[in-house]
């Protein structure tokens, strides 16, 4: 008798855990797991689910081979309802399922706005200027039978960032909660299980609250403060079910608050904080803390938008990196060496410094002359002050601002190789990929790119982690979300993401998405539309069906990628781009000038074309299989017509370009443009003679760094692409590993061969959007290719 295979990884919609989920009816997913070799070619013909509702069970038997996002067969559950489920499955040739799965619990967070009676609380005297000082709130609460509670659930969030605790114990081990969303229309909140931290008697529960995201300046050239609102507040929802019913402690006037020990907290200039105002320990934390001092709250009006359970995972630390030298500079400064860059925090066990002492950590992803390499951060100060009470200060790290970072200078207290740490901060998605071959610089290439993805998905996906910056660049998820998706489950961070952009986009009158979303650049900087960027509204959704096979994602987000095509594209008399609009086009050309990094080979509107017949396709794809036929067939002709007019304006009978460079050429291969064999084996003898000219050397910025060695393996020329790959001298996606880098850079001469950081203002060392080469590595050198429309 054949085995048959485990149920593992029961999973609710995208939704990290099964707590506070936001949906009534989510859809569920399973996995499966051989033990046997001799399980071969199994495939589910039904499945049995059981689901437990209060004192009640319920069964279904459902014939279907479907274990991904199958549709909940219950009635639709309420706010705060836990049910309990399990699966096993039926399939090959015996007539007996599966085991059981183990039972996975599912609890609903407030699904209506109405659940929600707490409100928004806030310091007494409101700050006038910034950076506004962190805030702290107490509340003390009676339990009077701890036997008695049966369920304890702390609903909170708030305009800035927080962190909670509960009789002294840190609530989560989340970083920055509730995370960077577009403010004014969606602002998650959070879930927290908090009965194991109850005691009878006293409890209290305290929150501490700083800028984040919220207050702080955002953008370039110093940025904007207060582009959401100019002072912070503090929600939270406090029920204790018990047997005598439930207990609701919610944020109002009864509270108490204070300013904290923290005298600023900034995303782009770091953290102060003053050891001397603090109180012993955690103390205001706790019940024993008399809070005489401190002063009654005020209620300020409750936020417009919408209070949203997010699916992605929170920020957390997932790694810890040692020093790996202490460095005296040329000038005397003392520098610590991580050996990565990376993106989160240092932390400091143990120290005592006489009172007064001011210590500051400055963080720098390079050196420069063996001095801290601070130019490319800009007007971001990226420098945390520690203020000395005398007393010895333990396990201290930053609480709300993280730095991207390999190099720390410190003043005024000796570092050693034992007494501090780094602590990776991220969003903590699951790993889904890895890779390695018998290439120690291509694997060094892919494990780059890893650092930099990890590094920029905090919260949100940024362009970079370091400088006066770290914004949502469209363009950026664009052309790395393939690579993205292959390293680690993205589908609930990025369908959140995806959900801001379509709420700023819609917001707008002409349907055109910001540059950034969260979008804080539109007052200063309009948008206007772009190829390649705006088109992450089809492409992003596109990559994530295929790689999760989620329709409704496509479905959710299907409103936004019509608008988009048929009305935020500016187009001519031909129904392609506007001639006259200007466009990012192949960004950062490696023959562009430092200080105008647009300036490609390639025409701005010859990509701007090419990729406008290839998402109108790809949208007419997508009506196709949400069944809007109408739509369907209108942009199947669409995309015909505006193929017919690329090749009447860019293509000539024999193949060649009028835009002849590797990008354009690598353009028309990979995305379908060429009818006929002889022009499709012209264009790419052509691309391949232009490589060899190149001497194996990128000449490709934006739009063809994603593309170029997948066009060459197209057209047949793999070992080009294989001699591409590793080039070593500049530019080249091995250069900047020669020069000792870690993770990708934002240009291929970020910095010099002579060591010199590239002068342009523009010059991140965590940038991954030229990693998007991983993606390559993954479906052509691997072979991981989907053979259907989905991965499943």
């Amino acid at each position: 008798m054949s085995a048959q295979p485990t149920i593992t990884a029961l999973t609710f919609e995208q939704h990290s855990t099964g707590r506070g989920i936001g949906i009534a009816s989510p859809r569920m997913s399973w996995k499966f797991a051989a033990n046997d070799n001799t399980i071969q070619n199994w495939e589910q013909s039904a499945y049995d689910l059981e689901i437990t509702r209060g004192s009640s069970t319920e069964d279904y038997h459902i014939v279907s081979s479907n274990s991904l996002l199958v549709p909940w067969p219950s009635r639709p559950l309420h706010s705060r309802e836990i049910v309990r489920i399990r699966i096993r499955s039926y399939g090959g040739s015996i007539a007996a399922p599966t085991d059981w799965s183990a039972w996975e619990t599912l609890e609903c967070g407030l699904l209506k706005r109405q659940d929600w009676t707490a409100h928004a609380i806030s310091h007494s005297v409101k700050q006038k200027e910034g950076p506004l000082r962190p805030l702290r709130f107490r509340k003390p609460f009676r339990i009077q039978s701890l036997m008695s509670v049966t369920r304890a659930r702390l609903y909170i969030t708030s305009l800035g960032v927080f962190q909670a605790y509960t009789n002294g114990s840190p609530v989560g081990d989340h970083f920055l909660a509730p995370g960077w969303t577009s403010y004014r229309h969606r602002l998650n909140y959070e879930v927290f299980d908090i009965a194991p931290l109850l005691h009878e008697g006293e409890n209290i529960i305290a929150v501490e609250v700083a800028e984040g995201w919220y207050a702080t300046r955002l953008g370039f050239h110093g940025g904007k403060r207060f582009i959401y609102g100019d002072e912070m507040a503090l929600i939270a929802q406090l029920e204790i079910d018990s047997e005598h019913g439930r207990e609701v402690i919610i944020s109002d006037s009864s509270w108490k608050s204070h300013t904290s020990a923290l005298i600023s907290s900034e995303i782009y200039d770091g953290e102060v904080f003053d050891a001397r105002e603090e109180v012993e320990g955690e103390g205001w934390t706790t019940n024993l803390f008399q809070d005489h001092s401190w002063c009654e709250v005020r209620e300020i009006e409750f936020p417009k938008a919408d209070l949203i359970s997010p699916n992605a995972p929170s920020i957390r630390v997932t790694q810890i990196v040692k020093p790996v030298a202490i460095i005296t500079s040329p000038s005397g400064k003392t520098i610590v060496d991580f050996g990565q860059n990376l993106v989160g925090r240092i932390r400091i066990p143990s120290l005592q410094v006489p009172q007064d002492t001011t210590i500051t950590l400055t963080h720098a992803e390079v050196l420069e002359n063996n001095e801290l390499g601070t130019r490319p951060l800009r007007i971001a100060k990226c420098t945390d002050i520690i203020i000395s009470s005398g007393r010895e200060l333990q396990n201290w790290a930053p609480r709300f601002t993280f730095h991207g970072f390999r190099y720390v200078q410190i003043t005024n207290w000796i570092p050693t190789l034992t007494n501090l740490h780094a602590e990776v901060l991220h969003t903590d998605l699951i790993r889904t990929g890895t890779f390695k071959s018998s290439h120690p610089m291509i694997n060094k290439l892919h494990e780059n790119a890893t650092w930099s993805m990890r590094g920029n998905f905090l919260s949100i996906p940024t362009d970079c982690p370091q400088r006066d910056e770290r914004l949502g660049w469209t363009g950026d998820i664009q052309i790395f979300a393939p690579s993205a998706s292959f390293l680690y489950n993205t589908a609930g961070m990025l369908s959140d993401w995806l959900e801001d952009l379509s709420v700023e986009q819609l917001a707008t009158e002409k349907g055109i998405p910001p540059f950034v979303v969260p979008d804080v650049l539109s007052d200063t900087w309009p948008c206007f539309p772009q190829a390649i960027w705006d088109d992450v509204t089809i492409l992003l959704p596109w990559t994530l069906y295929q790689t999760y096979g989620d329709v409704q994602i496509l479905a959710r987000q299907y409103e936004s990628m019509v608008t988009w095509l048929d009305r935020g594209v500016r187009r001519g008399n031909d129904r392609l781009w506007d001639d006259e609009l200007f466009q990012l086009g192949d960004w950062l050309d490696p023959t562009a000038p430092p200080e105008n990094p647009g300036n490609a080979r390639t025409d701005g509107t010859f990509v701007a074309d090419a990729y406008l017949v290839h998402v109108t396709r790809i949208l007419g794809d997508i009506s196709a299989i949400l069944g809007h036929v109408d739509n369907a067939a209108r942009y199947k002709d669409e995309y015909l017509g505006l193929k017919r007019r690329f090749q009447d304006k860019y293509v000539t009978k024999e193949g060649y370009l009028v835009g002849d460079t590797q990008t354009a050429l690598a353009l028309v291969i990979y995305f379908d443009l060429l009818d006929s064999e002889s022009q499709i084996e012209n264009a790419g003898a052509r691309l391949a003679r232009l490589v060899r000219k190149a001497k194996f050397q990128v000449s490709t910025g934006f739009a063809g760094t994603p593309i170029i060695t997948h066009a060459l393996c197209k057209v047949g020329y793999v070992q080009l692409a294989y001699r591409m790959l590793q080039e070593k001298t500049c530019p080249s996606w091995m250069f900047p590993i020669t020069m000792g880098a870690t993770t990708i850079w934002e240009r291929w001469d970020s910095m010099r061969a002579d060591g010199s950081i590239n002068p342009g203002e523009m010059t991140s060392f965590n940038h991954y959007a030229l990693g998007s080469i991983v993606n390559w590595l993954h479906k052509d050198v691997a072979g991981l290719v989907c053979a259907t429309q989905y991965f499943s």
